[in-house]
């Protein structure tokens, strides 16, 4: 099975992947458990990531492959790049392993700096693949993809290689920078306040992340969270009276022989709660990820 690199092209904006790419989150937590993502805390450093062009061409590739390889915990999996003329970004070939052949467009024979970004999303195929995580369609697959590895800790690369200016017109993955943004903001929210923006050399990328750290902010201020303001609020209030949540809300109600509940996603991993409706603030514990939520039912 062949899987294939994002083909360049006009570079979209927003987030008009999210609920993929919060379902991905959730795919990950179920596959991993949250103490198996934790094992990811050690993100890909930029040391590891550099590629100069004193370097070998082959050996400093593998070199990088072999620092993706063990940032995403594959220490049986080995890397095999070439280089040649193609559309895409780079392909992997996904076989039974240990050896994997992954081709790179050959502009990467001089744009070293990026090399490590097509990489990482290539390698995340090989961790998805011997996981046996995937979704059906080709689409969402590599939506994925992308999200694994920046949830990982290898994707903060893809994100940076996004740039748009006067003289440079790139992005790598098939994530918006601002969804990028978003999934690296959820990671470190999860991992206690890491903040891999620092790594970024791009400004664009900054930008893109901040926009992305925004949304992801928003989902710990989504009714029935306690953290959501005065007016979500009171939208929150009608529709329990109502027993009906209004169209696009997070949250729905269901009938229960102990009384109604609600059901919501967990901002962290994704996972579905419900809880008693009643009023005043109450506690809850994801059992999925763990992570303890104040609401306000």
């Amino acid at each position: 099975m062949t899987h294939n690199g994002r083909r360049s092209g006009p570079i979209e904006h927003g987030f008009p992947h999210l609920e993929t790419v919060r379902a991905s989150v959730t795919a990950l937590f179920r596959r991993l458990s949250a103490d198996g993502i934790r094992a990811y805390d050690a993100p890909v450093a930029p040391a590891d990531a550099a590629f100069p062009a004193s370097e070998d061409l082959y050996p400093g590739a593998h070199r990088v492959a072999s620092a993706m390889v063990r940032a995403l915990r594959l220490p049986d999996a080995r890397l095999i790049v070439g280089f040649r003329a193609m559309e895409e970004a780079a392909t992997v070939e996904l076989t039974a392993g240990p050896e994997y052949f992954v081709e790179v467009n050959d502009r990467f024979r001089v744009h070293r700096r990026d090399l490590a970004a097509a990489l990482s999303h290539e390698v995340t195929h090989v961790l998805l693949h011997r996981l046996g995580l995937r979704f059906p369609a080709t689409a969402d697959n590599e939506i994925l993809t992308d999200t694994a590895a920046a949830y990982l800790g290898a994707g903060w690369l893809l994100l940076d290689a996004y740039r748009e200016d006067e003289l440079t017109h790139q992005k790598l993955g098939y994530l918006t920078p601002e969804e990028f943004g978003y999934v690296l903001a959820r990671r470190g929210r999860f991992l206690g306040g890491e903040d891999l923006s620092a790594w970024f050399t791009s400004p664009q990328a900054y930008e893109a992340y901040v926009r992305g750290r925004a949304r992801a902010d928003r989902d710990l201020r989504r009714a029935p969270l306690a953290a959501a303001g005065a007016a979500e609020r009171l939208r929150y209030a009608a529709a329990r009276r109502a027993g009906a949540a209004p169209p696009g809300a997070a949250y729905g109600f269901e009938e229960h022989p102990a009384g109604p509940r609600v059901r919501f996603p967990c901002p962290v991993c994704g996972q579905h709660l419900r809880l008693p409706v009643r009023r005043g603030p109450v506690r809850a514990r994801c059992g999925l990820c763990r992570t303890v939520l104040d609401c306000d039912t």
